[in-house]
């Protein structure tokens, strides 16, 4: 596969009504296939590298074929203004919270882009502000991560989450999660701010998801000796 043509004809042959139903009840908008993640993979294998055709799958707006961009972009070649771009036209949490987010983590840039929207009024891009700024404290070695800039975010968090708008709060309890599983020098003060918010409400459809209780969620992962365990990739 070469062209955006003819990845679309293999998205829509992948595509099926039950995807499309539950990613539906997930939010999504009607322009999409329902193609399931596994099978989008097996796609993105197959055209990786292909930087500009990662790009025209972004902008058929087309929800399969978005999530599959991310998968095939690498973000580090982006520019701020294709990143900026992105986040103003993700139309979809499975696109604003993990492919803008995978994309611009991987970016120079990603730091300064995530607090630039995590200030913005849009609700999908202050989302998609927190879900980089958690896939880059996941990533990136511990010497490399501003400490100081993390920490004054962590208490942003025990202040505000309860006053967000809904994928504003959740992307603030996965930052506290994150901080606390992958960057091991700040766990104690993560906890800390964990038990400050407690649980993080938010409305999230028809659908089965729940939001995890960061203080149990950074323990579990403690006592299964995860902490400070960085992943290999942002991507998933």
């Amino acid at each position: 596969m070469k062209t955006v043509k003819q990845v679309m004809v293999a998205l829509k042959k992948k595509g099926d009504a039950q995807t499309r139903k539950t990613y539906a009840r997930h939010g999504a908008p009607e322009k999409m296939f329902g193609v399931k993640v596994a099978d989008m993979k097996v796609i993105a294998k197959q055209i990786k590298g292909n930087q500009d055709l990662a790009y025209e799958l972004f902008d058929t707006g087309n929800c399969d074929a978005r999530y599959l961009a991310g998968l095939v972009a690498d973000g580090s070649l982006m520019t701020r203004s294709r990143l900026n771009q992105w986040a103003r036209d993700a139309d979809w949490t499975m696109v604003s919270d993990w492919t803008v987010a995978w994309v611009a983590s991987e970016n120079v840039a990603g730091t300064d882009l995530a607090l630039k929207w995590m200030k913005a009024k849009k609700e999908s891009i202050a989302s998609s502000g927190w879900a980089t700024y958690s896939s880059i404290v996941s990533t990136i070695a511990d010497e490399e991560l501003d400490f100081a800039e993390i920490r004054m975010l962590l208490k942003t968090v025990a202040t505000d989450v309860h006053s967000q708008p809904d994928r504003v709060r959740v992307g603030m309890n996965r930052f506290v999660i994150a901080v606390g599983t992958f960057v091991a020098p700040l766990t104690k003060q993560a906890k800390t701010t964990a038990k400050k918010i407690g649980k993080v409400t938010a409305d999230m459809g028809d659908t089965a998801c729940k939001i995890p209780v960061a203080l149990a969620y950074i323990e579990k992962n403690e006592k299964m000796g995860r902490i400070g365990r960085k992943r290999a990739a942002a991507k998933c």
